[in-house]
């Protein structure tokens, strides 16, 4: 979902593009998730195929559990969103893990979570990966280990013909939906700043726990205008029946990352091998072209590739 951790406007990003806003704490950290697209840092790991097959680099604790528990907020289309039967998690992000775990020998059990929950549910234990549009950065690195997958920007829609002459650069005074805990909120709140500082009314911030919410209240014209992770803008523009357009061009771009828990051994590696793998034998490019998301197709994942 491109995203941010709560109480730390660069802590998880979802891309829901990398937005993030969190405050950690020993048991107790506040976050969301969606940068700069296929980051190259110093601290970049992408060692891990050549050590094996990625199955062969599957913790044992990892392996026995047969099953893994996936989490992801379904609210992120197309990434990750409730399919026709109102209950199963598809998307993007749901292919591409399925994938993944074919590679290591796994099975998925995808579970529906807020955004904000997912990461927290990581440290506990509850879930063993999260896979739902988080963008990679420092902030985020520092509870959980991230392999990047993606690249997302951050986009504007607005009704179409945009009847109230909104600008990304110059909004105040409207009413802006943004999903809670993505890096959005703290772009939007910044921009709001801009405008109280030069004299001008500050944007109305209307904060959702979906995203598909914060969509629906711009097609209704409860909102203004919205921003979300490039990918997410662009298809709800698409399946908006006419109604929404988008504003701009996209900026911020970031990588996304599976969020893995710490201390997890060579799972991280085992997870970027598998990635590897797909982007040899086409099964990444063709999953990117069915969501129409191929747009943001990486060539080099890595392990914690943050550059900010």
């Amino acid at each position: 979902m491109s995203t941010v951790i709560r109480g730390n406007a660069n802590f998880f990003g979802r891309g829901r593009k990398s937005k993030v806003a969190a405050v950690i704490a020993v048991g107790a950290v506040s976050l969301a998730a969606c940068g700069s697209s296929s980051p190259s840092s110093s601290t970049a790991t992408t060692a891990g195929a050549a050590a094996g097959s990625p199955a062969s680099l599957v913790p044992a604790s990892i392996r026995q559990l047969g099953t893994l528990q996936i989490a992801a907020d379904a609210s992120y289309a197309p990434n990750e969103f409730i399919g026709t039967d109102g209950k199963t998690v598809v998307g993007m992000d749901v292919d591409l893990g399925n994938a993944i775990m074919k590679e290591l020998g796994l099975k998925a059990q995808w579970t529906n979570a807020p955004f904000d929950s997912i990461i927290p549910a990581l440290q506990a234990g509850k879930y063993q990966l999260g896979i739902s549009s988080f963008t990679d950065n420092k902030a985020r690195e520092k509870v959980v280990d991230f392999v990047t997958y993606f690249t997302a920007g951050t986009s504007w829609a607005v009704p179409t013909g945009n009847p109230k002459h909104i600008s990304i650069d110059n909004a105040c005074g409207f009413k802006v939906a943004v999903q809670t805990g993505t890096v959005e909120v703290p772009d939007i709140e910044q921009r709001s700043k801009v405008c109280t500082t030069a004299g001008k009314p500050a944007i109305m911030i209307d904060q959702y726990q979906l995203q598909s919410d914060a969509t629906t209240a711009v097609v209704t014209g409860k909102d203004d205008a919205m921003l979300a992770d490039s990918p997410v803008t662009g298809y709800a523009v698409s399946q908006s029946g006419g109604k929404l357009e988008l504003l701009g061009q996209s900026y911020a771009n970031a990588p996304y990352g599976i969020a893995v828990p710490k201390n997890e051994g060579t799972f991280k590696n085992a997870i970027l091998a598998a990635i590897q793998v797909l982007m040899q034998d086409g099964t990444y490019q063709s999953v990117l072209t069915k969501w129409g998301v191929q747009s943001g197709a990486i060539t080099n994942p890595v392990i914690n590739g943050a550059t900010s």
